[in-house]
């Protein structure tokens, strides 16, 4: 079905202008979106649009809540959660990687390689598999220690918290 627009003839016959007559019904007839829904819709649209980027090989970094996305000059591209700085790759030269997320309608779990630290003005990472580090030089470690610095401003303690569920939590309802 074509896109009607605010100001042509509503597709009811009425008439009237789409925006006087029908928008407002069917605008209530859409479900809305649950917070956790547009967070993984938000999320989801965020590794696609960093993969796109790696893939033209673009240097960029992008904030959502408390994940970072950055993709460098050859391609390679990550996803980092800044609250237990996780991470893990999402393209390598360019080519996108496929991802474990296991989501349902109160949570998305997504399945971390590594975890991350700022060392000597480096990124570092440590593998979850077998412990073993390794530093990516092309990481924009100043723009990334920027981001978790106004991330850490912007939320509260509680609010950060609440962010992952450990073991045996459940989601608040």
């Amino acid at each position: 079905m074509a896109k009607i627009g605010r100001n042509q003839a509503c597709p009811c016959g009425s008439g009237k202008k789409y925006k006087h007559c029908c928008l407002d019904r069917d605008r209530a007839s859409q479900a809305p979106l649950s917070p956790m829904a547009r967070m993984k819709v938000s999320l989801m649209d965020g590794i696609a649009a960093i993969q796109a980027l790696a893939a033209e090989k673009k240097e960029e970094m992008r904030e959502l809540g408390v994940f970072l996305f950055y993709s460098d000059a050859e391609g390679d591209a990550w996803l980092l959660e800044v609250t237990d700085s996780d991470a893990v790759q999402v393209a390598r030269g360019g080519e996108p990687l496929e991802l474990d997320i296991d989501e349902n309608p109160e949570t998305i779990v997504i399945n971390w390689s590594h975890t991350f630290v700022i060392r000597d003005r480096q990124l570092v990472l440590t593998a979850y598999e077998d412990k073993a580090e390794m530093t990516l030089a092309r990481a924009p470690v100043a723009r990334i220690s920027a981001a978790i610095r106004r991330i850490y401003k912007r939320y509260s303690p509680e609010v950060l918290s609440q962010v992952h569920l450990r073991d045996g939590e459940q989601a608040a309802g």
